[in-house]
């Protein structure tokens, strides 16, 4: 998963505990939680990563032999190795954006920069970090329906009559996954870390169990078989890679996280958790394999003796839910942050816990996300068939991640060219060797990811370039805002002036807003004080209440009139009430009592060549899932004005 997955985030990670007993104590607490968010895909990838690799019905088999399974286990050490220590904890993890790691934090710091040298470079990445955040959007349906799915067909392993009843369980768990989202994540959220403590350490286990019946299968941990498979038998390891790529899955999450968690949580529960019981795990299965071919379908649940398969099935059902639980809070995540940079209409965004900030519902994306989980649950029926379009949406999140962060690094660490492309060149090059073996799959089903990319980024390319249209428009309906105040002092004494306080929302302060020129113009009111509120949503995650608010006055400083900017980071609700109370004692403002105006705009089809028709009915077609903006600025409902005006794009 790409970008911010904001579920569980530990109340510990923001306490500064005195001692270094206490500091241990809170690092464990913040490991542990990590360990529920952050790995719940990569940990539970062992489930379905290596029977996929294997699967008979593979269009590019690869054949059960001892080269193959050496190879193939070592290919997956040393992608895990690479990929996700490398790239991920050692590198990727040590750039942020104010605390913040993910595909929208590499974003916003390209944003910063394209006004300087290279701004070209700087907005062709940002738009290709854009398909990466709208490749994510596919990931978040892929991983809740292949990890359930994957973890339910361990019933075919215990009872092979029950094949026909994993699709059916699999629906039912997944409705009522996604049913449960309005509620929160606060007290499931709990469980997740000793859950997945418990699915580790039985994963290791079943892993070392395996590994004793064949030790020598410790031999793949010998970069040299990897290297002897993937060149010596290329025309099978180049499309093997489309597989292995599974072992990976969800490696983004390290770096997503790393606001909530830190990098060195993350780092120590990948390094003396995740990674050791996978790679147990998956030599384990490759041993068992090697004892008896016949257990290619289904390694990972044969590990376990005939008594612990139902068991196993379970908890690995649940320890499935905790990575969909993840991604899904994930997709709420980028979905907000993606609005807050413009990328998407407003959205309507409840934070569903009072202690931990991180946990969010975006009701829209949600249902969007469970009936799209759902169908492709009922299309593809199995696991093995999801696989081939899981990979692609995984490598190319990963690979535009990386390829951003080579660019972002270079200006901040002040590294020369040739450095950054010894060393970031040849993690690329293997990354981008996953992209193009997952490209043999495309009509296999590595074509659903990309779709899905394709349209998400269609639909935030054209909200954006439709809101400059509309916000030119806009501009000159509202006229320059000195002039209007200006008139306004001169036509006072014609108009009734009344008691009170005004808060009327705009886009700046260069223009008047509509609703503001239409209470003048028609109404012929105007109130004791005036406050024009615009909002400003920082390329930082959040801001600190000292630097909240910034008065000005528009010409005059004895008219009641006021210009607020209120500055927002694009991971905050955006509360006007309470940004305005941070100023309400000095500039007598009696916000009990003041009445909120918003201007609202409907979108009409015009016939200037603006933009293709197509594109300009699914900008007005977008604009539809915008939330209520009174509810999304927190304004009182029952001291708010709505005053309208039609634009044609």
């Amino acid at each position: 998963m790409t970008a911010a997955s904001s579920a569980s985030e530990p109340a510990l990670a923001h306490s500064s505990p005195r001692g270094p007993g206490a500091r241990r104590t809170a690092g464990l607490a913040v490991a542990v939680g990590a360990l529920g968010v952050v790995f719940g895909d990569i940990g539970t990838s062992p489930i379905y990563a290596l029977q996929t690799v294997f699967n008979p019905a593979d269009p590019h088999p690869v054949p059960v032999d001892q080269a193959s399974i050496y190879g193939v286990i070592s290919l997956m050490f040393w992608s895990m190795t690479i990929i996700v220590t490398v790239t991920y904890v050692l590198l990727a993890m040590r750039v942020d954006n104010d605390g913040e790691g993910g595909i929208m934090a590499l974003i916003t710091l390209l944003r910063r920069w394209k006004a300087g040298r290279g701004r070209k470079a700087a907005l062709t990445l940002a738009a290709l970090g854009i398909f990466g955040a709208s490749l994510f959007l596919g990931d978040s349906m892929i991983t809740p329906a292949i990890s359930v799915l994957s973890a339910v067909e361990g019933l075919k392993v215990v009872e092979p009559s029950l094949e026909t009843a994993v699709v059916p369980i699999t629906a039912v768990i997944i409705v009522a996954l996604f049913a449960v989202q309005r509620k929160g994540t606060a007290a499931v959220g709990r469980l997740f870390g000793p859950v997945m403590i418990v699915w580790f350490t039985t994963i290791a286990a079943l892993g070392i169990g395996g590994i004793g019946h064949h030790p020598d299968i410790l031999k793949a941990l010998s970069p040299t078989y990897a290297a002897a498979f993937l060149f010596g038998h290329f025309h099978i390891a180049f499309f093997a890679l489309a597989a292995i790529v599974l072992c990976i899955t969800g490696a983004e999450a390290l770096y997503a996280d790393m606001g909530h968690f830190g990098r060195k949580a993350i780092s120590k529960a990948w390094l003396l958790v995740v990674f050791p019981a996978c790679l147990l795990s998956y030599m384990g299965q490759g041993a068992l394999i090697l004892e008896d071919p016949a257990n290619v379908s289904g390694p990972f649940f044969l590990l376990a003796p005939e008594w612990a398969r139902l068991p196993l099935s379970i908890l690995a059902t649940a320890a499935t839910v905790i990575a969909a639980q993840a991604v899904i809070t994930g997709a709420y995540s980028v979905a907000s942050q993606a609005s807050r940079l413009g990328y998407l209409p407003r959205l309507r965004i409840d934070h569903t816990s009072a202690q931990q900030y991180g946990q969010i519902y975006v009701p829209w994306i949600n249902w969007l996300l469970m009936v799209s989980v759902l169908t492709l649950v009922f299309a593809f029926r199995s696991s093995a068939s999801l696989a081939y379009a899981y990979g692609m949406a995984v490598m190319g999140t990963i690979a535009i991640m990386t390829l951003l962060f080579l660019y972002i690094i270079k200006p901040r660490w002040n590294l020369p060219l040739w450095a950054v492309l010894g060393f970031g060149g040849p993690l690329l090059a293997f990354e981008l060797l996953f992209v193009a073996a997952n490209f043999t799959k495309l009509v296999h089903g590595a074509w659903l990811p990309l779709l899905i990319g394709v349209t998400a980024f269609t639909v935030m390319v054209t909200w954006q370039h439709g809101r400059v249209i509309v916000t030119a428009e806009r501009d000159r309906l509202e006229g320059p805002m000195r002039g209007f105040v200006k008139r306004m002092r001169a036509e006072l004494p014609k108009s009734q002036c009344v008691s009170g306080t005004a808060v009327f929302l705009n886009r700046g302060k260069l223009t008047a807003p509509l609703a503001l020129r239409a209470n003048l113009e028609h109404n012929h009111v105007r109130h004791k004080h005036i406050v024009i509120v615009s909002i400003e949503t920082e390329p930082v995650p959040r801001i600190a209440d000292t630097d909240r608010v910034q008065v000005s006055y528009l010409g005059y400083a004895d008219d009641g009139i006021i210009h607020v900017t209120a500055r927002f980071g694009y991971m905050e609700t955006q509360d006007v009430p309470h940004a305005l109370s941070l100023l309400e004692e000095q500039e007598h403002l009696h916000l009990d009592q003041a009445s909120y105006f918003l201007s609202t705009i409907q979108l009409r089809c015009g016939g200037e060549p603006t933009m293709a028709a197509w594109r300009k009915k699914l900008f007005i077609a977008t604009s539809h899932i915008t939330a209520d903006a009174a509810e999304h600025f927190r304004l009182p409902r029952d001291r708010t004005v709505i005053m309208g005006s039609q634009i044609e794009v």
